[in-house]
C-alpha cells in the first residue's frame, strides 16, 4: 500500500533537539496544526498583540481588584527557539525559512494539499505571500495550480485561499509560466477564476496609474498657480470623473 505523501517519521517532529524550523516543515508536511501552532507560539508576540492582550488584562483587573494581583511571566521558546528566535518576529522567521529543496513553508503546504496549514500560515501579519522557490521560481499559487491535477476540489480550494490573502497571478516562475498555465486542463473554473482574478488586478493598476496622473497634473497646476481644469483631465482619461458630470 502507497505511503500517504503527506505523512512523516515521528523523528521529524518528535526529537527533543528539532529546531522551529524543521518543526515547522514537519507540521506543513503532515498537516499538523497542533505542531505549527506550538511553532508559532514560540516567538515573541507583534506589538497589536500585546495591546490587545494589555486591554484584556486591564478588564479582568477592574473584575477582580479585590483579588490579590498576580504576575504573568512569559516562558522562553522551546525546542532550540532560545537564541535567535526569541528576539525575531514570526513574520522574519516564516519569510526566510527554506527547507532543503529552497521552498518556503507556504510552498510546502499547498504542495501536500494541507489548506488548513496554509489558513493558519496565511493569517500571519508580515507573512509574504508570493515568495519564489529557488529551483522553479514557483509562488505557492503555483503549487496550488498544479495540486489541481491531484485534487481538482483540494486545490481550488488552496488557489481560493491564496488569491484572498493577496496572491498574484501574474508572476510567472523561471519556465515563463503563470498559475493560470499549470492548472489542470480539466478545471475550466479554476482556470476562469485566475484569468478574472489576473484582470481584476490589471484593472486596479490601471485605475492606480490614473489617479496618480490626475493627482500629479493636479499638484503641478496648482504649484504654478494655473486653474484646475478637471474636466480637461476627465475627458484625457487622466483621472476620476468630476463632480459636475
Amino acid at each position: 500500500m502507497a505511503k500517504d505523501p503527506r505523512a512523516v517519521d515521528d523523528e521529524d517532529h518528535d526529537e527533543q533537539g528539532a529546531s522551529p524550523k524543521e518543526l515547522l516543515f514537519a507540521a506543513c508536511r503532515s498537516n499538523n496544526t497542533d505542531l505549527l501552532t506550538e511553532v508559532l507560539s514560540q516567538f515573541p508576540e507583534t506589538e497589536e498583540s500585546k495591546e490587545e492582550s494589555k486591554d484584556e488584562a486591564d478588564e479582568t483587573k477592574e473584575s477582580t481588584e479585590t483579588k490579590p494581583t498576580t504576575t504573568t511571566t512569559t516562558e522562553p521558546p522551546k525546542d532550540g527557539a532560545e537564541d535567535s528566535e526569541d528576539s525575531t518576529p514570526l513574520s522574519k522567521f516564516l519569510n526566510e525559512s527554506r527547507d532543503s529543496l529552497g521552498r518556503m513553508a507556504l510552498h510546502v503546504a499547498a504542495k501536500y494539499g494541507n489548506p488548513e496549514i496554509l489558513d493558519m500560515l496565511l493569517d500571519q501579519e508580515g507573512l509574504e505571500v508570493d515568495p519564489e522557490s529557488l529551483m522553479e521560481g514557483d509562488t505557492p499559487l503555483h503549487v496550488a495550480a498544479q495540486f489541481t491535477s491531484e485534487d481538482p476540489e483540494v486545490g481550488g480550494y488552496l488557489i481560493h485561499l491564496l488569491v484572498d490573502a493577496g496572491a498574484d497571478p501574474r508572476i510567472k516562475n523561471k519556465g515563463l509560466q503563470k498559475p493560470v498555465d499549470l492548472v489542470d486542463p480539466n478545471c475550466p473554473e479554476i482556470r476562469s477564476y485566475l484569468q478574472e482574478a489576473e484582470a481584476e488586478i490589471e484593472q486596479e493598476a490601471r485605475q492606480e496609474a490614473a489617479q496618480r496622473a490626475f493627482d500629479a497634473e493636479i499638484a503641478r497646476q496648482t504649484k504654478h498657480g494655473g486653474d484646475i481644469i478637471i474636466e480637461d483631465l476627465d475627458e484625457a482619461g487622466s483621472g476620476p470623473a468630476s463632480d459636475s458630470e
